[in-house]
């Protein structure tokens, strides 16, 4: 019988949530973080284009078992659209494919945003991950097809001006799941008879965090190396660790405890008792005066700690996903 191999690197858990830069991919921001913090595991909460800056939320060890509950929260983007061009990728990278002298003005634009909050159907971009017939949909684009994806039912909060241009608008954006802001320039510069283009986009905000949770790359290494400058001799994506300072203390701080992730469910204060039997996987009586008889997900806690998320029938909290204590 095989031996399993042994886990590399550290049990911390928790959120970075992370100032992404221009140039970056999201894949490539999860691989730095991880090496960063020599995490065993990391995952991040919705993809943020290289083009694009901004709120990523990379999930470490035991916090990626809550990726979906950030990944369904509500999101803020800023962002500019720039007029008169219409380009393949619906942003600076493409090639451009349709042009008008035409600029709007704001009064024009302003009249034009009621049509895009709300409920609204959109239609993803031609370069985008969704999937046509089992390939991504800009896999195909860059095979020089033309695909046909459907309209899909997303919900904008609000959609506000913040600087009108004479050749450009930079808009504030709140958005649910599977909003594509570049299909939001495409769409409003049709409208508009002009044609338009992201010209830049930042995401300032993925609920429940905020701009307050940020943390650069910068201060991230300066954390982990201090004065010593980043250890060369590996990189991001060796996944050895570095011979670095075993003190981990300074970038441990900027970690996001877990449970954040989950303000949006109900939060049960349990014993430590029953906190052991949920994690061997057995329901438990919730009691206390407030305590909810019914809920379809809720948060069970010890001493503050995240213990499981689960279900809560008839007062038992019958556990679905168990944090390690």
């Amino acid at each position: 019988m095989a031996r399993r191999g042994k886990k590399k690197g550290r049990p911390v858990s928790g959120w970075v949530v992370l100032d992404k830069p221009v140039g970056m991919g999201s894949t490539e921001a999860v691989s730095k973080i991880k090496w960063l913090f020599q995490a065993e595991k990391a995952g991040h909460a919705g993809t943020l284009d290289p083009l694009a800056s901004g709120m990523l939320p990379i999930a470490l060890g035991e916090a990626t078992k809550t990726v979906p509950y950030v990944q369904d929260g509500a999101k803020i983007y800023r962002f500019a659209v720039a007029w008169g061009q219409e380009r393949s990728t619906d942003d600076l990278e493409g090639p451009v494919t349709k042009e008008s002298d035409r600029r709007p003005s704001e009064a024009e634009v302003k009249a034009l945003l009621p049509k895009y909050t709300g409920v609204i159907m959109q239609t993803p971009p031609q370069f985008s991950a969704i999937k046509i017939a089992g390939e991504r949909a800009y896999d195909l684009a860059r095979d020089g097809e033309t695909v046909d994806i459907p309209a899909r039912e997303i919900e904008i909060g609000r959609l506000d001006i913040v600087e009108h241009g004479a050749d450009h608008t930079v808009f504030e954006v709140e958005c649910g799941k599977g909003t594509y802001v570049r299909s939001l320039a495409r769409d409003m510069g049709r409208d508009l008879g002009c044609f338009g283009h992201i010209s830049e986009l930042r995401r300032v905000e993925v609920e429940p965090f905020t701009s307050d949770d940020f943390v650069t790359i910068a201060e991230l290494e300066a954390a982990r190396f201090g004065d010593k400058g980043e250890d060369k001799s590996a990189t991001a994506d060796d996944g050895d660790a570095p011979e670095a300072p075993v003190d981990f203390g300074a970038i441990d701080a900027f970690v996001v405890d877990t449970s954040a992730a989950l303000d949006c469910l109900p939060q049960v204060a349990i014993s430590d008792d029953a906190a052991t039997r949920i994690r061997l996987g057995n329901p438990v009586i919730i009691r206390g005066r407030d305590a909810p008889v019914e809920a379809e997900e809720a948060c069970a806690t010890a001493r503050g700690k995240l213990v499981a998320i689960g279900a809560i029938e008839q007062g038992m909290f019958k556990p679905k996903r168990v944090f390690a204590g």
